[in-house]
């Protein structure tokens, strides 16, 4: 049986700054690093003690971060992922949230929402995104690892779900799956009829009191 432990990283500077994320990089906030232990608190409970796991991260500093910290719990060493980044803002990135929201352009209710420009220089497309994220998965899945932890951003959660369940890109323009900072998914899959489950989705149980 293989799962995966897919976990958004904690509170960053971005956040309590109130700035455009993306490829803006910042660090974690205290909080943040508090948090990030008890997430990996939680992992040393959830992989199996006789595995050996597999923990692949975003490059970014906030999730590079993370994936430390879980890393000294489980006793091995991150695999730094740029294809797990989380989507491209372009020309928004590091500044204000309200900036971003006053020139967003909205995908439409109908229609190929999957290339839509939102108006902002240098974004990346939902196409862009998601392509990169499946290639990613891909990339991960491609090693034999029963017991892999993945940590990375709040949207990229979506396309790795997506692309999981073998959800057609050209299909994923309109999926979403709800996020919170610290949250864990859990993914599985079982040897003999190889379904894919989505066991658990954004788990923040761990958090409490944080």
């Amino acid at each position: 049986m293989r799962r995966l432990y897919v976990v958004t990283h904690p509170e960053s500077v971005h956040h309590t700054s109130n700035l455009v994320g993306g490829w803006y990089d910042t660090q974690l906030t205290d909080r943040g690093f508090r948090q990030a232990n008890l997430i990996a608190a939680r992992l040393r409970d959830l992989v199996p003690d006789n595995e050996t796991p597999e923990i692949h991260s975003s490059d970014l500093t906030r999730a590079a971060q993370t994936s430390q910290i879980i890393a000294q719990h489980l006793g091995v060493e991150p695999i730094l992922l740029a294809g797990l980044r989380e989507k491209s803002y372009g020309l928004a990135e590091g500044k204000p949230q309200a900036w971003l929201d006053h020139r967003f352009l909205a995908p439409p209710p109908a229609g190929d929402r999957m290339h839509h420009h939102e108006g902002i220089d240098g974004a990346e497309t939902r196409q862009d995104f998601a392509s990169r994220v499946y290639q990613a998965l891909d990339a991960i899945l491609a090693s034999p690892g029963s017991q892999q932890v993945i940590v990375t951003h709040g949207f990229v959660l979506t396309f790795v779900v997506s692309a999981w369940i073998h959800l057609p890109l050209n299909s994923a323009g309109y999926v979403h799956m709800r996020s919170s900072s610290g949250g864990i998914t859990v993914l599985e899959e079982d040897d003999r009829f190889h379904n894919r489950t989505l066991v658990s989705l954004n788990d923040i149980s761990h958090l409490t009191g944080s």
